[in-house]
């Protein structure tokens, strides 16, 4: 039971409570009371202490329990004119705070019902049970629907506001995301040109070093000097590799190469390494077999790629080796080959020269570009204790980037063209206002039926109640109460409730009907009334008089 209770009341008084809140809404609630309280005394009727009380505890319990609040509110107040202010900030809290539109919708029209209902049982026997009806109507969209759209509209705007904040929010992570993305890619692909080019050149120079070391026609002052120059070589190579593990270690892809991207080199360029290769002393032959076709910008830069790590690593694996270099034509893809066999016995090198440097890259990375133009690589050994490396490329490239590849392209193009189109952007061009605006259309175009049918039942209630003053003088007592009641006007009780019972004492016995003469009086705050008093089934007295209106 205090479980249930402590429920109940967090649902009631949804926290936090600041004391700055809950002076705030104190003071509004005894505000709200107490000008209920005064129209009530104003209006002479109900109880006010008890109906100032009940609109206080309805304001506190409003932001909790909107639908249920609008519902006692607008049943008080079609009896009541004090709740009256309360209804204003009720259907206000309803629009704002209720999401369903049928839930919405269905608590403002069982409210219209309950505030029709209770005007009815009120002023039924002093107005025409119709005129109560539309006066509710127009009363109730006024006073409860008008603020109700307006606090709709404020909440979807907020709502609105929210979700694009929360979405360029959104934006601004995934757009740094996205720019330390394209870092890490251009830091591996640095360290990648770093490997394949540099590491080629240290290499040359390495093999050259080697190549001079035994010449025998130098010095050996010179061979020191030729030793200290492999040497260095060897250690620029080493240190190449560090850095090149530095930048891979903190990358995550490797950037493709796109179709507009100019090819390093390509397959022409390959006919220069093969001759910087026979240069420094290296059996190289060269082979080119098919129609030659034109590549991709991917392709051709893979290719010349390819060739350049098998030399490279042929210079530092196996120096002295004759080395086959080979590209095929092939109907349907280009193959790259690269060959040589074992090396043969060094003869004449320093003890000290140290073995070649491998850092582990080359071919991980000839696999990632063929990987990412469509292709593929196989690198092994051979039959003769040599080496071999086979890379089948197809001419156009890959259709995709493969794998996680394809996605950071997707970003990449969002990235460079603008930002992407908001979810439901469709959605978002129909503003809240829009709808806002028709529901205070249909409102207001209801309102202004509902004050011409006023102003027509007002003008056709007043001719019901109105005696002209030739009828008035044309009637004699003694006529009959039928022929009477047939030359009277049917009466409106509306306009001459109030006059119930004034004027002179009637006739004892008698039963009489009010009604207001055509004569106008000339007297502010005076209204002319006639009565017409009938006993026996005749007409005993007809009164014409002044009263207070």
């Amino acid at each position: 039971m205090a479980r249930a209770w402590k429920k109940a009341v967090r649902t009631a008084f949804p926290g936090p409570w600041p004391p700055r809140r809950v002076v705030g809404q104190g003071a509004l609630a005894l505000l709200m009371g107490g000008v209920a309280a005064l129209l009530e005394v104003a209006s002479g009727t109900g109880h006010p202490v008890l109906v100032g009380l009940g609109v206080a505890l309805l304001w506190v319990l409003r932001p909790a329990f909107p639908a249920t609040v609008l519902l006692l509110t607008s049943a008080a107040a079609g009896w009541a004119v004090g709740p009256m202010p309360l209804l204003v900030c009720a259907g206000w809290s309803a629009g704002a705070r209720l999401r369903k539109v049928t839930a919405l919708v269905g608590t403002f029209v069982l409210s219209w019902v309950l505030f029709m209902v209770t005007g009815v049982l009120k002023d039924a026997g002093s107005a025409s049970p119709k005129l109560i009806v539309g006066l509710s109507l127009g009363g109730f969209l006024l006073v409860a629907v008008l603020p109700a759209l307006w606090g709709r509209y404020r909440a979807q705007r907020r709502a609105l506001l929210d979700a694009l904040r929360e979405r360029n929010d959104q934006l601004v992570r995934e757009r740094v995301m996205v720019v330390h993305q394209a870092r890490l890619r251009e830091r591996h692909r640095i360290a990648q040109d770093m490997h394949d080019s540099l590491g080629h050149q240290l290499a040359l120079i390495s093999v050259h070093s080697g190549a001079l070391e035994v010449d025998r026609t130098l010095s050996d002052r010179q061979r020191e000097a030729v030793g200290v120059l492999r040497q260095a070589a060897v250690a620029a190579m080493r240190e190449l590799r560090e850095v090149v593990g530095v930048l891979h270690d903190e990358s995550t892809a490797v950037r493709p190469v796109t179709d507009t991207a100019p090819a390093r080199g390509g397959v022409d360029g390959i006919e220069g390494l093969v001759d910087s290769s026979r240069a420094a002393g290296a059996r190289v032959s060269f082979s080119r077999e098919g129609e030659p076709r034109p590549l991709a910008a991917a392709v051709d830069h893979a290719a010349y790629r390819m060739v350049q790590e098998a030399l490279t690593n042929a210079h530092k694996h196996a120096p002295g080796a004759p080395i086959t270099v080979a590209l095929r034509y092939e109907p349907d893809a280009l193959v790259v080959e690269v060959v040589n066999p074992c090396a043969p016995e060094p003869v004449g090198v320093p003890a000290g020269a140290g073995p070649a440097v491998s850092g582990g890259q080359g071919l991980t990375g000839l696999r990632e570009r063929a990987r990412l133009v469509g292709g593929m690589v196989h690198a092994g050994p051979t039959p003769d204790q040599g080496f071999r490396l086979a890379g089948v490329l197809p001419y156009e490239g890959a259709e995709g980037t493969g794998d996680g590849a394809a996605a950071i392209a997707g970003v990449d193009d969002w990235v460079l063209d603008g930002l992407p189109p908001v979810v439901g952007a469709e959605e978002g061009r129909r503003s809240p206002a829009i709808g806002c605006a028709v529901g205070v259309g249909a409102v207001g175009l209801t309102v202004l039926g509902l004050l011409i049918w006023g102003v027509v039942a007002f003008v056709q209630g007043t001719g019901d109640a109105t005696v002209p003053k030739s009828v008035y003088d044309g009637l004699e007592t003694g006529t009959p109460e039928a022929d009477v009641l047939n030359r009277l006007p049917p009466g409106n009780t509306f306009f001459t409730d109030d006059y119930q019972g004034s004027g002179p004492k009637p006739p004892e016995g008698s039963h009489c009907r009010w009604y207001l003469s055509g004569d106008l009086s000339d007297t502010w705050g005076q209204d002319n009334v006639v009565r017409f008093c009938f006993k026996d089934g005749v007409l005993v007295e007809k009164e014409h008089y002044l009263t207070k209106s």
